[in-house]
């Protein structure tokens, strides 16, 4: 992490009351507190709303499973893909348009050790690893099916919180001359759009893949791939 002190003042919702990809860049350098847990966010992917961005799962208009994307900003759309994993996302946009922000890596800047006991594997992951990934970051956060629709907005947040709370800080944002964009991870429609945002040489951030095909019924891995079962 570069010098500078991290703000624990919450970020207000209006932060997230714009475009997801000009929130996107703006998210990196903020840290995402759920419980004892808090992550720096280093890598961030925009995905537009029904109509308009044909990788989002919202392209198709409003579902079940994607309503919280077309409720108030500053809402975590938590889902489950591959059976296996949870990807979260923060809702932008005013309540309606159906619009959010990949939360795909960052540094755990606190509760190193709690996230670090929420690792199955048996041998020690390096502290960059944490939450290097979307799957990770949720993980390292304890994130999973029951937060999806949570409140991440606490302006006033008071100290005492309950562990459950979650809320976006001002962190220290990342200077302009810092982010660097590019295309999205493993997208296989509008995957030239570069709403991708990452902190450049930050040893959190995933490693770029491009889109390999898959069976037809497997389910998709970030909120930009709509599902094809």
């Amino acid at each position: 992490m570069g010098g500078g002190q991290l703000s624990s003042a919450p970020l207000p919702r209006s932060f997230f009351e714009r475009p997801s990809h000009e929130v996107a860049p703006d998210l990196l350098g903020r840290v995402l507190v759920h419980g004892p847990v808090a992550v720096r966010l280093t890598e961030v992917e925009a995905y537009g709303g029904p109509g308009e961005d044909p990788a989002a799962h919202t392209y198709r208009g409003k579902t079940p499973r994607n309503a919280v994307m077309f409720g108030p900003p500053g809402h975590l759309y938590v889902y489950f893909t591959y059976g296996m994993h949870f990807c979260a996302n923060l809702v932008c946009l005013p309540e309606g348009f159906g619009s959010a922000v990949l939360l795909r890596a960052g540094e755990v800047v606190a509760g190193l050790e709690e996230a670090r006991a929420r690792r199955s594997s048996a041998r020690r992951v390096p502290d960059r690893d944490l939450a290097r990934g979307p799957a990770r970051l949720t993980m390292a956060l304890s994130l999973a099916r029951e937060h999806n629709g949570l409140d991440a907005v606490r302006e006033g947040l008071a100290a005492g919180q309950p562990h459950q709370a979650a809320a976006v800080l001002e962190g220290l944002p990342a200077g302009p001359e810092l982010i660097r964009s590019g295309p999205r991870t493993g997208i296989s429609t509008a995957k030239e759009t570069p709403w991708r945002f990452w902190i450049d040489g930050d040893p959190t951030v995933s490693p770029y893949r491009a889109h390999v095909p898959r069976r037809r019924n497997a389910a998709a891995t970030s909120v930009g791939e709509v599902p094809s079962s």
